[in-house]
């Protein structure tokens, strides 16, 4: 294109929280509706400059498109952003989820509303950049840069254990991106660039792909979360505010994923297969063990983040097995479940904003006060569980078709999550909905307009996706099967080698000792 559309959508947010920043001045209540007001037009034009990448993008190319890049920083990194099959989605996600969380805040945050947008578009920023960064470096820096505004988020407006559950969530992904930070120096020494579109045509030794390997997935199994190292989630998602925890599961969570298949598999294709097993036995505990988690929680947002994880274990078996639906159903299952969590999460903020709390126990009989409400939390828990018809099916359907072909064990244990997200889906429905309405709930009012106009664009696309989820399989279809064909090579070329090294030993055990 002839003018850069992709860094226009990344820091366009950065843009509106430099006005906010510059025209509202004090706490006062114009002060308040102008920030609200300039931070709601950034995110819905960045949205829309953002349809323009969608409608320009070819789905029939596996290449990056949208290339831009500088050089900078001594000639070692350079600015270079572009996107392709894997990444679009998620980006158009971003964008598309940002104005309803500012809609979301609109009055529920009323401290310090400047800081708060200016947080929230910062955040935004960095995410974007995030999943366009075509640079080690240039990604790391907006990897890590995204700790901080949540950090602030979740400390400054969230509940009482806030200062608690930031740190948690700033140390545990911080730890684990030291790491990282060590492998990409070690990669750069080795290949001399830092421009990941080489790094995946360069060939790492199988032993400095087993090391990095170990160092990516440090930080990116705390991101997802994976099990053991998933217990600052459900913290974070309990003490950030609503739209906090929003972003948290729609969106921080898929960078997790999406270092999976941009880095592990096309850049250590070898170690990615040997450590295989290791990522379906964490997967598969995750599936089962936070189910039966969730099934004990009396907080619904600990509930629901609990069942983040699960569905996130269903994201990285599909992506370990390295099947063309197992990937493919992976990338949807992420775009699903940024959509139908954050809806779930904005369903807990609407009854909390009105009752401010979020004991299961203290809700019953909400439909006879609220049947839309009841109705919209009905389909985003049906779509949580996987009913077909809604987008939730398709994703999980995929990883599990996809894992089948590579082991049916794995695949026949993680069906045992699906069975389990139902009976806990399904119990906290029936406990907040249905039964004689509580005495305390019965002034409790309907959702309004502005909550109606927030749920009713993720309404229609959890059907939308359920029913025609071809258009985004597509997007990514390509991309997706030269990343495969890319792994597959490098795996048949090791195998084929170690069968020659055998087949040599047994004619010529002496020589091959020497």
């Amino acid at each position: 294109m002839g003018w850069p559309v992709l860094s226009v959508v990344t820091f366009l947010p950065l843009l509106g929280a430099l006005l906010i920043m510059l025209m509202v001045r004090g706490n006062g209540p114009v002060a308040k509706g102008t920030a609200r007001w300039i931070s709601m037009w950034t995110t819905l034009v960045t949205f829309g400059v953002s349809l323009i990448l969608v409608y320009r993008f070819d789905a029939t190319s596996a290449e990056f498109q949208f290339v831009e890049k500088h050089n900078w920083l001594l000639g070692v990194a350079s600015y270079h952003m572009g996107l392709d099959g894997i990444s679009l989605p998620i980006v158009i996600l971003t964008t598309a989820i940002m104005p309803l969380c500012i809609l979301a805040s609109w009055t529920s945050i009323q401290k310090r509303v400047k800081e708060y947008m200016i947080a929230f578009l910062v955040l935004e920023t960095l995410m974007i950049g995030t999943f366009s960064a075509l640079d080690l470096v240039l990604f790391y820096l907006f990897f890590e840069g995204g700790l901080i505004p949540m950090f602030l988020i979740i400390g400054i407006w969230g509940g009482q254990r806030r200062v608690y559950a930031s740190f948690k969530f700033f140390l545990y992904t911080l730890a684990g991106s030291l790491l990282m930070l060590l492998a990409i120096m070690a990669m750069y020494w080795q290949s001399g660039t830092t421009d990941i579109t080489l790094l995946l045509r360069h060939g790492f030794p199988a032993g400095m792909q087993t090391w990095c390997w170990l160092a990516f997935f440090a930080s990116f199994a705390v991101k997802m979360p994976m099990w053991p190292v998933h217990t600052w989630l459900p913290d974070a998602h309990v003490e950030a505010p609503t739209a906090g925890s929003v972003i948290l599961a729609a969106i921080l969570l898929k960078m997790g994923g999406y270092g999976f298949l941009r880095f592990s598999l096309p850049m250590f294709p070898l170690a990615s297969h040997d450590f295989t097993p290791l990522v379906y036995t964490m997967s598969v505990v995750a599936i089962i063990y936070t189910s039966l988690v969730a099934l004990m929680q009396e907080d619904v947002k600990k509930l629901i983040a609990y069942s983040s994880v699960a569905h996130m274990g269903f994201v990285t078996m599909g992506i370990f097995a390295a099947t063309q639906q197992g990937v493919a159903g992976a990338v949807f299952q992420m775009i699903s479940h940024g959509i139908v969590s954050g809806a779930l999460f904005l369903c807990v903020g609407v009854v909390y904003d009105r009752m401010h709390t979020r004991e299961i126990a203290f809700y019953g009989g909400v439909v006879n006060r609220m049947p839309i409400f009841a109705a919209i939390f009905m389909l985003f828990t049906m779509a949580n569980v996987g009913l077909p018809g809604t987008s939730g099916f398709v994703g999980e359907f995929l990883t599990l078709i996809g894992t089948f072909k590579v082991s049916i064990p794995v695949a026949s244990l993680a069906t045992i999550g699906v069975i389990l997200s139902a009976a806990y889906a399904l119990w906290l429905y029936r406990k907040m909905v249905y039964g004689t309405i509580k005495p305390a709930l019965e002034g409790i009012r309907d959702i309004g307009l502005r909550e109606a106009v927030i749920f009713t664009p993720l309404v229609i696309l959890t059907i939308l996706f359920g029913v025609a989820p071809k258009p985004l399989l597509d997007m990514s279809a390509v991309s997706v099967a030269q990343m495969l064909e890319g792994y597959n090579k490098a795996v048949a070329t090791k195998t084929a080698s170690t069968m020659s090294t055998d087949t040599q030993a047994r004619i010529n055990p002496v020589s091959v000792a020497r």
